[in-house]
């Protein structure tokens, strides 16, 4: 069956992710992709291993650099996505720090939204800054903020689709004009929105970081990450990869990323956690359909409820950000939301008394997760960068699983009666 003929037919998402065909046939016709737990591969030849090591002959070698249960995980991804290229990483903050090492060098600078999540915050405030690589943070809402902040050694524009925990939608539209008009590139975490509602190539988007441990994992099964290049980009513009081009055309920054990063520095995915993503990818549909039906009926129930002050869901008909949710998700952004209650103090006891939603840092678990990010997530922040960051005391956020939406609406009542 050939991949690309079976995306045109244009199945449906879990249909496309169930029938992606396997690189090489099985020798025991096996329906599922095995899972190759080995760290070298055998070579006819002399001069096949040569070539290999030289790049004229594409084969596994050492599953550093490739691994065959990886590779089909990548090539689910790419199926699923649209996406030119895919590159499988052990995690998503790998697949953030990777793909800024690869572009950028001491000199350079990044535009980057500045309400993001705190260990991606912190990877470009501090970490990369180490590096001297300059992040100039701005409010990505602001298009003509970002714009004014590019000058000639900034090599991309970074956002998320939707901030975690502030749920703030920049418009991608916007920003991808911009990143267009002064040819640098335009990178999304999308984390919060998986392949099933955000398909960022036709939103403008150049490269896709993931954390694969939250939608795709199939319910917090393992960790990973994956990077996405649509192949919008042309490399020679960036000065740090154009001397690659001419050996690898559009598949520059992915041949990059896997020797300098992948081989290099370490950064595979193992073949089990690639079996368990892939098994995770088919279930994805149907986990994010319950999970964004539970998300807008307790939605609705905290916003009615007494004690609740606030309710943020940019999912919810009276959202700010509503249009943009609808225009570039189908209007499902995502399976988190957050309420306030009217104290730090409040929060704790809330959580305190929950006895089904589980008080946890993750996100997309089958099971509900809560946390405080004021005194948890964003601790290590100063207070007052908490705040301009739009973390508040009194904010609870909430990811929604797969429970009965009825039972987590008893639970959360049962909690604030005491």
């Amino acid at each position: 069956m050939n991949i690309f003929k079976l995306t045109r037919m244009k199945k449906n998402f879990t249909t496309r992710s169930l029938h992606v065909p396997f690189p090489k046939d099985d020798a025991y016709n096996a329906l599922d992709m095995p899972i190759y737990e080995t760290v070298a591969y055998d070579f006819g030849s002399s001069e096949d291993i040569a070539a290999n090591f030289r790049g004229e002959l594409p084969a596994h070698v050492y599953s550093r650099t490739s691994n065959p249960t990886v590779e089909y995980f990548e090539m689910k991804m790419k199926a699923l996505t649209g996406a030119h290229q895919v590159l499988a990483v052990p995690s998503g903050m790998a697949a953030i720090s990777a793909s800024f090492l690869a572009i950028g060098k001491s000199g350079d600078n990044i535009i980057s939204g500045k309400h993001l999540f705190a260990h991606s915050h912190a990877l470009l405030d501090e970490s990369l800054r180490n590096y001297g690589l300059e992040t100039r943070f701005v409010d990505t809402t602001d298009a003509e903020a970002v714009e004014q902040l590019i000058d000639e050694n900034t090599r991309a524009i970074y956002f998320e689709t939707v901030t975690n925990p502030q749920l703030e939608i920049a418009n991608v539209e916007k920003l991808a004009s911009i990143a267009k008009k002064h040819k640098v590139l335009l990178i999304a975490d999308s984390t919060v929105t998986p392949p099933i509602v955000c398909q960022g190539k036709e939103l403008g988007i150049d490269i896709e970081v993931m954390s694969t441990t939250k939608h795709i994992s199939g319910g917090a099964t393992s960790f990973g990450g994956v990077i996405l290049d649509h192949g919008t980009y042309d490399w020679n513009l960036n000065p740090n990869l154009s001397p690659l081009t001419a050996k690898f055309g559009k598949d520059t920054f992915i041949a990059r990323l896997r020797k300098n990063y992948y081989r290099n520095m370490g950064s595979a995915m193992t073949a089990h956690t690639a079996h368990i993503q892939s098994i995770g990818l088919d279930l994805l549909e149907l986990r994010f359909e319950r999970s964004y039906s539970n998300c807008m009926q307790l939605g609705n129930f905290l916003a009615k409820h007494e004690k609740v002050k606030q309710v943020t869901y940019p999912g919810m008909p009276d959202a700010s950000d509503y249009e943009l949710a609808k225009k570039q998700f189908a209007g499902k952004p995502g399976t988190i939301l957050t309420f306030d209650l009217e104290s730090e103090k409040a929060c704790f006891e809330f959580m305190n008394r929950l006895q089904l939603i589980r008080r946890a840092t993750n996100l997309n678990d089958n099971k509900s997760l809560i946390i405080h990010p004021w005194s948890t997530i964003y601790v290590d922040f100063p207070e007052e960068e908490r705040l301009s960051m739009k973390i508040r005391p009194t904010m609870m956020r909430l990811s929604v699983g797969i429970e009965g939406a009825e039972d987590l609406m008893e639970d959360i009542d049962q909690a604030f009666k005491g």
